[in-house]
């Protein structure tokens, strides 16, 4: 049985019957407490009635917490609104709202820059409970339940700027919040224009999935033009997507519908840094250099680094060693990020590369040029592995057709 109305077994509607009557305290703070409602926790933790009470409690503190009730009078603040992209636009082919996602418009930084992690995923918060706003439209317009909703994640332009790791941990906590709190809700997320970076950037987030959440993802190849109408009415489809929608002026990316992002003018900034806290902290001396290895064990992943001086200035370059277990000089690796004079004392410095080759990675902290002053440096650097299944079906899509981000 799928533990939907109209489609339960006997132990089923028991637990169902006995969840309402353990939450009687709470039915009247509810937003919904029909048992559409209730079977969603239910289902989400595979009708184990003490584990669904626990979830559906502890979603209840957060709605409380997040002020939910009066989400919708909350605004964001200018720069989220005119540069946080994505929007709701269109129907699925069973009446599901649809929301895009457009990621490589993104400008991670400047948005962060200018507001707070904390607004940025309240702001989801916000177009979540507007999507199940409009499933309840839509089930009064249709005349049958709608409670889950199909996402778009456009994914041309990702690059390394996207990795940048406060940047990331809005969309690892957006996941969380979501699996917690709006159960049952995903249909799809279909995924379009992925690029080589793609596998990299997923495997940062899904482990904040659900094993039923990776399931829903549909990651579309070169013909995802083709494909896509398969999900949605080309009528309910931008003509940008795929579909023949465009807004009343013709514009084939409905802009009126989806906010497509931009870079973030400076002027929006209100400091010049976000605050990180740093793994290790070393000296190097005076004439001297720090040098820390990584080793890759194949191509595709991606260094990622932050890192901050304090007092003055420090040098910084990546190198490749051309000698397995060998001691090299620097002057004998090959040089994949040009040493260059970082003022990481006054901004603290962030970067990324993608590791096109396997081997032993060195980034190297230069104080050579000083012979006065010892620096003290921070710094945290990763490894970020590409995600293999994601990786494998993007490496096939190339393989039989044209590139899918193009």
């Amino acid at each position: 049985m799928s533990g939907r109305v109209g489609d339960l077994s006997p132990q089923q509607q028991d637990a169902l019957a006995r969840l309402r009557d353990n939450l009687q305290d709470l039915l009247p703070t509810m937003p919904k407490a029909d048992d559409h409602f209730l079977l969603r926790w239910l289902r989400a933790q595979n009708f184990d009635l003490k584990k669904s009470e626990d979830m559906l409690r502890k979603h209840m503190e957060f709605r409380k917490q997040q002020d939910l009730d009066n989400i919708f009078t909350w605004q964001p603040s200018e720069v989220i609104q005119l540069y946080d992209s994505g929007g709701m636009c269109g129907y699925d082919y069973e009446g599901c709202p649809v929301w895009f996602d457009i990621i490589g418009n993104l400008d991670p930084k400047g948005l962060l820059l200018s507001a707070s992690k904390q607004e940025m995923i309240r702001k989801r918060i916000k177009v979540y409970e507007l999507l199940l706003q409009e499933c309840e439209l839509q089930s009064q317009k249709l005349g049958r339940k709608i409670e889950t909703v199909t996402m778009v994640f456009d994914m041309e332009g990702l690059s390394l700027k996207h990795l940048w790791k406060p940047a990331v941990e809005v969309y690892q906590q957006f996941f969380t919040i979501m699996e917690a709190n709006y159960p049952e809700t995903l249909k799809n997320l279909i995924v379009v224009r992925a690029p080589k970076l793609f596998p990299v950037a997923f495997n940062l987030v899904k482990s904040f999935m659900s094993e039923e959440t990776r399931r829903k993802i549909v990651i579309l190849g070169g013909n995802w033009k083709q494909e896509l109408p398969k999900f949605i009415s080309p009528d309910q489809l931008p003509m940008e997507f795929g579909g023949t929608m465009t807004d009343p002026n013709g514009n084939p990316k409905c802009l009126s519908k989806i906010n497509y992002g931009g870079e973030v003018p400076k002027s929006y900034y209100l400091h010049n840094q976000v605050r990180v806290q740093y793994e290790h902290t070393a000296t190097v001396g005076r004439g001297s250099s720090l040098q820390v290895e990584y080793e890759i064990l194949f191509p595709g992943c991606v260094l990622r680094w932050q890192f901050a001086s304090d007092g003055a200035d420090i040098g910084f370059g990546v190198f490749l060693k051309t000698k397995k277990g060998e001691r090299q000089r620097i002057g004998e690796m090959t040089e994949v990020l040009p040493s260059e004079r970082y003022n990481a004392h006054l901004v603290p410095e962030d970067g990324s590369l993608t590791c096109h080759k396997a081997g032993v990675y060195v980034l190297r902290f230069d104080n050579t040029y000083s012979l006065m002053h010892t620096k003290k440096v921070s710094y945290t650097v990763e490894v970020l592995l590409p995600d293999k299944a994601s990786q494998e079906k993007i490496q096939s899509f190339e393989a039989t057709g044209p590139s899918p981000a193009q």
